[in-house]
């Protein structure tokens, strides 16, 4: 649709630099890899001959020399016979020992690699177990979620506020673990003692929740598939509430945490999550993970995607803190958090990357899930005031997809470069009905599943009998912003693409004269004429290019 382009006053525009942080990725720009970065990174021999079926992490939090031990049971599955395996813990945490059949086995340290020797022959196809138990103070997240670790906090009252955030990180950050993307675990188990005043709030359900002498042991059991980093604990002085949704799945439970002093003010914010989880099954399909629940747990930074267990410290405030990311009104219609971090749970949690490199599938779409909010409950211009609104937080500063291997993400422009490129694949596709059937059958295509930037490249070009490979190469592996480049004489209009990469043709919807026109430009200049003067040339504004009239 063709709209004005708004006006942005500089300190608008101070604020989107204050918090580009949030679109920045999770972790700070390197460019010189290591050893390290390779084994945190890459799928290495000591993981690809085992897959993960199930944990059980046990474990005790002790908040007041902030101090974690216990130990992680590793179900896994034959796949080649092997004897070395790698667990991933980060220091300052250690492995104690390594348990199998009652053997403890011996464990060579690589930085936050360690290599465990099997004594058993490891038999294809069967199934083992092993014990790795641990302890330490963990890594304190001094600005989570962006740096990750434990948040040891104190609410209002002084009782203890703390959670884990470790995306990008990883999880290894607090608990061992098969720290990569690729392998997800069928199922776990997550028991967490804490101080009996207290309560833990992880993802699942609720299993057993054990008074022992002076402390408590909440164990959450999750029955879907989950990330590493999608696994946490909240531990606080919590009030609880719940609602049950009626959703494509059947009844949903929907399960809300929040420190007592601010039950009254979430009854009314939370409403927002009924809201979201409408929305979203329009247009992304069945909530993923029904079987688990949904839930929201206050925690004492901004927020994270925690799967099944979301995590919320948006101040009860509309927008994101109390602001508009996009600068158009329609950013305060909604709690950012709520809104942004479940949908997560259809891209991330649902549809997971393989590789951190290709975080973009994570980011770009959940970004772009904020403006299919705003179109389900306010009106397609609604949604594209606010999607091209957030272009202002767009620096192109380094490709959209990261560095393979090596646990690197791309730019923080996944964010809202990636939303403004679905967003025009949305134009091109010019069926709004088709463009939603689409993304509901791709979490359907990749349900519970891990992939590649290939697949949904492959995935999204089939479905909308469009070659997207130049698209996306633009979009996703280039920093140029395709250009218009066009001239008028008159009755004839002259125009062609710059700054693109090779065989890039977009076409391009325009208005000339009040009337809509389709444009298919490419590198070569191209001709058109018309019966009358060319008045008025406006290039739709849906489509996320720059023009430059010659």
């Amino acid at each position: 649709m063709f709209t004005q382009k708004f006006k942005w006053p500089v300190c608008f525009l101070m604020f989107l630099f204050s918090i580009s942080l949030f679109s920045q990725g999770l972790m700070q720009e390197k460019h010189n890899f290591t050893r390290q970065d390779t084994l945190r990174g890459s799928i290495t021999p000591e993981r690809e001959w085992w897959d993960l079926t199930y944990y059980h992490l046990d474990i005790k939090v002790d908040p007041e020399h902030k101090f974690i031990s216990g130990k992680n049971t590793i179900q896994y599955k034959v796949l080649k016979a092997d004897s070395v395996m790698q667990i991933d813990l980060q220091s300052p945490l250690k492995i104690t020992k390594v348990v199998q059949d009652n053997i403890e086995l011996d464990v060579k340290h690589d930085g936050n690699a360690h290599f465990i020797k099997l004594q058993e022959n490891q038999v294809l196809n069967t199934v083992k177990s092993l014990d790795v138990y641990y302890e330490g103070n963990p890594k304190e997240a001094v600005n989570a979620p962006w740096d990750g670790g434990i948040s040891w906090k104190k609410d209002s009252n002084g009782n203890d506020f703390i959670a884990s955030s470790c995306q990008g990180l990883g999880a290894s950050v607090w608990w061992p673990c098969k720290d990569h993307m690729y392998d997800e675990v069928d199922s776990m188990l997550i028991s967490v003692n804490v101080p009996k005043d207290l309560m833990n709030v992880s993802n699942g359900r609720l299993r057993l929740e054990e008074r022992i002498g002076d402390t408590k042991t909440y164990s959450w059991f999750v029955k879907n598939p989950i990330n590493n980093y999608g696994v946490n604990i909240n531990i606080g002085d919590y009030a609880h509430f719940s609602e049950v949704y009626d959703g494509q799945g059947g009844n949903l439970d929907m399960d809300y945490y929040v420190l007592k002093d601010n039950i009254e003010k979430a009854k009314e914010q939370f409403k927002d999550a009924p809201k979201m989880m409408k929305a979203f099954e329009h247009w992304f399909g069945q909530y993923p993970f029904y079987v688990d629940g949904y839930k929201l747990v206050e925690v004492p930074y901004l927020g994270m995607e925690h799967q099944s267990s979301v995590t919320y410290g948006n101040q009860y405030k509309p927008g994101y803190l109390g602001r508009d990311l996009s600068g158009t009104g329609w950013g305060l219609k909604f709690d950012f958090i709520i809104i942004h971090e479940s949908g997560h749970e259809w891209f991330a949690n649902n549809i997971t990357n393989k590789d951190i490199a290709d975080m973009w599938i994570h980011e770009s779409f959940t970004a772009y899930s904020e403006n299919l909010f705003l179109d389900y409950y306010y009106g397609k211009q609604a949604s594209s005031e606010y999607v091209v609104g957030t272009r202002n937080s767009i620096r192109n500063d380094r490709t959209i997809i990261g560095n393979y291997n090596v646990n690197k993400e791309g730019s923080g422009d996944m964010y809202y470069k990636g939303a403004n490129m679905l967003h025009t694949l949305r134009q091109l596709i010019e069926d709004d009905e088709k463009w939603r059937q689409i993304l509901r059958k791709m979490n359907v295509t990749f349900y519970h599943q891990t992939v590649t930037t290939k697949q949904i490249e492959d995935y999204l070009s089939k479905e909308s009998g469009i070659d997207l490979t130049a698209f996306f190469n633009q979009y996703l592996r280039s920093v140029k912003v395709p250009t218009l480049e066009y001239s008028i004489d008159k009755k004839t209009l002259k125009y062609r693409w710059t700054n693109i990469v090779t065989n890039f043709d977009m076409p391009l919807e325009v208005k000339i004269n009040d009337e809509d026109v389709w444009l298919k430009p490419t590198s070569e200049w191209k001709t058109l004429d018309f019966n009358s003067n060319i008045s008025t040339f406006d290039v739709d504004i849906d489509f996320y290019v720059e023009t430059k009239k010659l």
